[in-house]
């Protein structure tokens, strides 16, 4: 939340030194178990366990939060200490030797295991985080087969609290590690989650009763190493061991952030996010979390033709006869034959649509994005003109960063998290130009338009000065700059500003121009040159074949164009098409995601295609050869041969190709020398999501999306009556 007036508690008190990397800290050797281990300096006891092979049970440490020593299940031995030492509030020593398999403690945490479990309620046979939980896990090697706790008046019962439609609570079963509210507080920006009360009286909770209003919510159920914190949508569906785990990529922005999807028969029954330090660390919005009930809802299975007003389902023979019917009768050539491509369409589908396009003799391929059917203002001669060219762990690197019309909170909520880390820990220094919007760090507000970049380019403002000052100051550009009728004239403006100060935000460790896309089709789109030609963009079409399309503006199709959409949902661009074809969605195929940061990723299948559905590609492919030209391709391995002609990076998988000094340099003169209108609009940069929970066909078709709307946008009561808790508890 934006809280101007608030000091920053957690910041360090002098502005963080200026250098190109960070100066190498001394190395500490120390003996654990009669092993030598050396370790950097200000290592916790834990790590350096860890680091000798040695697990050390845990509760409250979290490898990716602060410190708070609340468990004590991390107890060890260290020679010399009248006691046990808590290895996660303790630095590794030189010369310290460490015991962590002696009688001392295993007593020692066994007295801590019984501790726990004394309040702990016997609810594992109905309970969600059987099978997976940490508590469940170390009672079975230091828990007790009965109990010495024989108090009268029974165990500690605390009153459940409503976090949401997202987070379930059982906080009798909470054994106060504090995880949760550490994450709301250094990770969220949720500073209304915290503990009141002590000893047996500690409760957590908000200060104030209200939902937990946060796009990271979620990553509270899988750092809550007990029952207490559970999903809501997936309370009591399925057990952990009846699930197939796929790992994938998530399509939800344009992060690709890596998840693991489980599914159990044809359905998927939860998305968890997957461990990469160089993208998503171990978090995920709630999005992409619970939007995967939009899969079962809206769903397209056979293809359907139009019959005056209304759909009639027809046999893939007869709708792709139909479509070949429906481009001779429009009487199309060139480029009056229209593609557009949404956010969700895969990078193989949109190599096969150009590939088709091309043979027809058209190069009007579109986006599904306002300004879509133009030139983008960013071109696509140069990768670093349309790519976030400082990486994502790169955020952290920042000591001053420019948002021009973008919301990260939104557009990338994971992305938006690591700036709140640097905000926190570091000197960062924030600055934002466009429609005004709660972030999850302080930031100076700049203006709105086009004349406030000019404002900052002369240098006029008070953020301008230390934005100068900066060693590696970092512009974020974002897709309500780019598709605002002034991006191009924000963008000269841009590229100007970064040739002249290139020093500093243009050199061989740093590139500190960027754009951040926020659909996850959007720079494969652009890698494969998905944009239109200016005289295509001319251009009225007559037929038009959309792709995934469901954000496309109706009124900018004609009214006597035959149109085809081809998708997995019932959305918009279904209600205007002439012939739909069912696709897959992105857990029921195998293809390739380009993130924001140019960095492609392999989605995986994990449940088969629903109905008469079938892969997207192979749709494009069969419609081809129905209309006499066939695409040189008949598998995935010659598709993926053909991506690698049309760009290389495509088919380079988990890896990121940096954009050399010398390249960047002309891109920005290609941006600098753009033709521009001679009279700006003067339009606000508005922001392009006005609804987090509602972005695409999956989550508009989603139940829990609609219940987070109502929760957290329009701030209504969500969809469970007042007494539910008490219904749960009847039933339970």
């Amino acid at each position: 939340m934006l809280r101007l007036g608030t000091k920053r508690a957690f910041r360090t008190g002098a502005r963080r030194g200026f250098q190109t990397s960070a100066k190498r800290s001394a190395d500490v050797t120390l003996t654990i178990d009669g092993k030598t281990v050396t370790v950097p300096q200000g290592t916790a006891l834990i790590q350096a366990c860890e680091a000798a092979g040695v697990t050390i049970p845990r509760f409250c440490y979290h490898d990716r939060l602060a410190i708070a020593g609340n468990c004590r299940m991390c107890l060890v031995e260290v020679a010399r200490s009248p006691k046990p030492i808590a290895s996660c509030a303790m630095p590794a020593m030189p010369g310290a030797q460490v015991f962590t398999n002696t009688p001392m403690v295993h007593e020692a945490r066994e007295g801590v295991m019984e501790f726990l479990l004394s309040n702990h309620p016997l609810d594992c046979p109905i309970c969600d985080q059987g099978g997976e939980c940490d508590l469940q896990d170390q009672s079975m090697r230091y828990g007790s087969d009965r109990s010495r706790f024989h108090e009268i008046v029974g165990k500690r019962a605390v009153e459940n609290k409503d976090f949401g439609p997202l987070v379930k609570t059982s906080m009798n079963r909470c054994i106060q590690c504090t995880r949760c509210v550490r994450f709301a507080n250094e990770v969220a920006g949720v500073e209304e989650l915290g503990t009141t009360g002590r000893g047996n009286d500690l409760q957590i909770g908000m200060y104030v009763e209200k939902v937990m209003d946060s796009e990271l919510s979620g990553n509270i159920i899988d750092l809550c190493p007990v029952g207490a914190l559970t999903a809501k949508p997936y309370a009591f569906h399925a057990r952990p061991w009846e699930l197939k785990d796929t790992e994938s990529i998530d399509v939800m922005d344009a992060v690709g952030s890596n998840i693991l999807v489980q599914s159990r028969g044809p359905k998927v029954m939860r998305v968890q996010p997957r461990t990469n330090d160089d993208v998503n660390e171990e978090w995920i919005n709630d999005k992409t979390r619970y939007a995967y009930d939009g899969l079962q809802f809206q769903r397209l299975m056979t293809p359907l033709i139009r019959q005056g007003d209304r759909f009639v389902p027809a046999s893939w023979e007869g709708a792709l006869t139909t479509v070949r019917e429906g481009l001779a009768s429009s009487g199309a050539n060139g480029n009056e034959i229209k593609a557009i491509a949404g956010g969700l369409a895969d990078t193989e589908s949109m190599v096969a649509l150009k590939d088709w396009m091309n043979q027809l003799g058209s190069d009007n391929t579109a986006l599904d994005c306002p300004g879509g059917s133009e030139p983008p203002a960013t071109g696509v001669d140069v990768r670093a003109n349309y790519l976030f060219n400082a990486t994502i762990p790169g955020l952290e690197e920042a000591d001053a960063i420019l948002l021009v019309g973008t919301n990260p909170r939104h557009e990338a909520a994971v992305m938006n998290s690591r700036i709140r880390k640097s905000y926190l820990h570091t000197g960062l220094e924030v600055g934002f130009i466009g429609e005004r919007v709660e972030t999850t760090y302080e930031y100076d507000y700049l203006g709105a338009d086009l004349k406030a970049i000019e404002t900052f380019a002369k240098g006029k403002q008070g953020f301008a000065a230390k934005f100068k000052q900066a060693k590696k100051p970092l512009i974020i550009v974002g897709s309500a700059l780019t598709e605002h009728p002034d991006g191009k004239a924000a963008l000269k403006t841009l590229a100007e500003y970064v040739q002249d100060n290139k020093a500093k935000l243009l050199n061989a460790e740093w590139n500190g121009f960027c754009v951040l896309q926020r659909n996850a089709s959007r720079a494969a789109a652009y890698d494969i040159g998905f944009v239109p030609s200016a005289a295509a963009a001319k251009t009225t079409p007559k037929f038009v074949y959309l792709l995934s399309a469901d954000d496309v503006d109706p009124k900018t199709i004609p009214e006597d164009a035959f149109v085809v959409y081809q998708g997995s949902h019932g959305d918009l661009g279904a209600q205007i098409a002439d012939v739909v074809l069912p696709g897959a969605a992105y857990t029921e195929k195998g293809t390739t995601w380009v993130n924001t940061e140019g960095r492609a990723q392999m989605g995986r299948a994990a449940v088969s295609i629903p109905g008469a559905a079938r892969e997207d590609w192979k749709i494009i492919r069969a419609l081809s050869e129905v209309c006499g030209e066939a695409l040189p391709y008949d598998d995935i391995v010659q598709l993926r041969d053909r991506m690698w002609e049309v760009s290389p990076t495509l088919v380079r998988f988990d890896t990121i190709e940096r954009t050399s000094v010398e390249v960047a340099q002309f891109g920005l003169a290609q941006l600098a020398s753009a033709s521009t209108p001679a009279k700006a609009s003067g339009k606000t940069f508005e922001k392009p999501i006005k609804n987090f929970y509602m972005t695409d066909p999956i989550s508009r078709a989603s139940v829990t999306m609609a219940q987070c709307t109502r929760a957290f946008v329009k701030g209504e009561d969500y969809g469970f009556s007042k007494d539910e808790t008490a219904e749960q508890a009847s039933f339970a």
